[in-house]
């Protein structure tokens, strides 16, 4: 949700001309990735896991939406640096999701 949150922060800071593109594209991949750690929680192990591959997408999503935004000057780098941190730390934390949701119960 902290994601989520930055990202709709960060989204907010994009050009007016950006609301309906890469802003909603940072905004849509940031409630996927909470939204599919929710939802696979509720299911079983192996669809969770599932659920859990697809955040990581949207994660890759988001790290490319970023440096796009950071190429083309449309985010401060600081911001940008800031974002792609937290990104890495999440993704490391779903990968180890991932690995746990292998293993037998």
């Amino acid at each position: 949700m902290a994601l989520a949150e930055a990202c709709y922060l960060a989204a907010r800071q994009l050009p007016a001309s950006e609301t309906f593109g890469l802003a909603l594209q940072i905004r849509r991949a940031a409630v996927s990735v909470a939204s599919n750690i929710a939802e696979g929680h509720q299911l079983p192990r192996a669809s969770y896991r599932h659920h859990v591959c697809i955040a990581l997408g949207s994660i890759a999503e988001l790290q490319t939406q970023f440096e796009l935004a950071g190429r083309t000057g449309i985010l401060p780098p600081d911001l940008v640096g800031e974002l792609d941190q937290c990104l890495r730390e999440i993704r490391r934390m779903l990968i180890r999701l991932r690995l746990s949701l292998r293993r037998d119960p």
